[in-house]
């Protein structure tokens, strides 16, 4: 999920308007996933509620780590927080992992303060995204507070397009 959290630092530059050296990191990453989400037959709300066993998601995504596809879910029970890998082909948990230190840990406790004020789930949020979004396949969700309001930042991709779209979780 490491990759995640770079990507998501990536993405939050492109809207700030980072250097051209970061747009051509982007899209090699996009142009990869896209290739890579051929062999996908799970969705991302699908693994979103295989995740559940781990705790409750708080924020998923498609990612390419080391040559190969896979979904990492963030879940969080108790105090603790997972990531949760979900085999994209099967839709069934092939490991999870604690996350206790580092990058990961610190993500994952920003987007558990934004699920706290959440009403609505990051499924409902994707599926909102997914029909508004005709022929697009949500690939990432990622809940933040704008405005002091929880959202859920969810991404998507048609062929090699990819888009963004921010549904209220409130």
């Amino acid at each position: 999920m490491k990759r995640s959290i770079a990507l998501a630092i990536t993405m939050a530059w492109l809207l700030s308007g980072q250097p051209a050296w970061a747009q051509k990191d982007e899209a090699k990453e996009h142009a990869e996933l896209a290739k890579a989400l051929s062999a996908a037959k799970v969705s991302l709300q699908t693994g979103l509620s295989a995740s559940a066993t781990a705790g409750s998601p708080i924020s998923a995504k498609y990612e390419v780590e080391d040559g190969k596809l896979q979904l990492s879910v963030y879940t969080k029970k108790g105090p603790g927080f997972s990531e949760v890998v979900v085999d994209p082909t099967t839709g069934k948990v092939a490991k999870t992992e604690s996350n206790t230190t580092g990058d990961e840990l610190t993500a994952a406790k920003a987007q558990s303060e934004a699920m706290v004020k959440a009403k609505r789930s990051l499924r409902t949020a994707t599926d909102q995204a997914a029909k508004e979004k005709k022929g697009y396949r949500p690939v990432s969700v990622m809940p933040a507070v704008k405005d002091g309001h929880p959202v859920a930042e969810v991404t998507l991709v048609k062929g090699s397009e990819f888009k963004t779209v921010s549904e209220k979780l409130d």
